[in-house]
């Protein structure tokens, strides 16, 4: 498995490895917003340490290279403010994106920026041929980040996914990918 840059910037963004001392930033910009993770697969923080734990767990992967679940910080370029989220979970041959964006944010083609960049940096590695990422049927705005960034609508996945947010029952979910 490819080791994934450490950090990476866009027109607008800088995107780092989470620090521990993050936790309260990450909860106040996103992680504690029933509404931004609405559609995820984790539930939303009421409490920062158990988002100190998932931090840790993180950036022991991104120190060890142990572990398939690579995240990075999303700050804006001109203030470092941090404003979400994206993550990697490499298997043999791809790489599955997962991403989450504070509130304030939306809108306005933050997100599609990391995507594009992510997913092209997969594709550019030898043994990665597939970059794929889903969304709850019901998230437009998240099918349409993928599509803006260049990932092709591959079906509906059939009660497959589960949101916390709202509900036990598994949800039908759009599948996006983009090949090599």
């Amino acid at each position: 498995m490819p080791h994934p840059p450490e950090s990476f910037c866009t027109a607008r963004l800088i995107a780092r490895q989470p620090r521990v001392e993050d936790a309260e930033a990450v909860f106040t910009a996103y992680a504690s917003d029933s509404g931004v993770t609405r559609y995820l697969s984790w539930r939303y923080y009421t409490e920062i340490e158990p988002l100190r734990e998932f931090l840790r767990g993180v950036v022991q992967t991104w120190e060890t290279g142990v572990g398939r679940h690579y995240a990075w910080l999303l700050c804006l370029r001109d203030t470092e403010e941090l404003i979400g989220s994206i993550g990697a979970n490499f298997d043999v041959h791809g790489v599955m994106l997962g991403y989450v964006l504070g509130r304030r944010h939306w809108g306005q083609g933050l997100m599609t920026e990391a995507v594009r960049y992510v997913a092209a940096w997969t594709l550019a590695q030898p043994p990665l041929f597939r970059v794929w990422a889903y969304c709850d049927t019901e998230n437009p705005a998240s099918a349409r980040v993928m599509e803006k960034a260049g990932l092709v609508c591959e079906g509906r996945l059939r009660r497959w996914h589960v949101c916390p947010t709202i509900g036990s029952e598994p949800r039908d979910c759009f599948i996006y990918a983009k090949v090599r």
